[in-house]
């Protein structure tokens, strides 16, 4: 049973990947998927977009879970990324609220679409002073909601 519950997570990765690849393969990121398999919260998967030393690396456990972006040894979250791009907290599409698994996929693709180009496109500089900014962000902001 486990097995299935597993291939179920590792499916709805992949159907979350695609809706992503429209977005990030024309932009020279390939998808992987680097795991699957049950923890103490239940079955999991997790994939990642990578293109050098850059990647978006993601988990589904029963929505969209951790999403996090990559450039060699730093790396911020979704939430403080575009907190960093924003200017606002808690004013992105991702997390988003549905009782559709794969809505999690379209949300952060819609933000990815709108506030995603440090990541796509910008240069390996400019990706680093935002993660830097949204590090930064992170440790001086309350997290209560505003």
């Amino acid at each position: 049973m486990t097995a299935n519950l597993v291939d179920d997570k590792i499916n709805m990765l992949r159907s979350g990947a695609e809706l992503l690849a429209s977005l990030l393969v024309p932009n020279g990121f390939t998808f992987e998927i680097l795991g699957s398999g049950k923890g103490s919260g239940g079955t999991f998967a997790s994939g990642q977009f990578q293109r050098g030393e850059r990647w978006l690396e993601f988990h589904f456990r029963y929505s969209l879970g951790m999403v996090s972006y990559h450039l060699g040894s730093r790396s911020m979250s979704h939430e403080n990324f575009m907190h960093a791009v924003m200017g606002k907290r808690h004013a992105s599409k991702y997390p988003g609220f549905s009782d559709l698994p794969i809505d999690g996929f379209r949300h952060l693709l819609a933000d990815l679409e709108e506030h995603g180009a440090d990541f796509l496109t910008g240069t390996d500089d400019c990706l680093l002073q935002r993660i830097e900014q949204a590090n930064h962000l992170a440790k001086s902001t309350p997290h209560l909601p505003e």
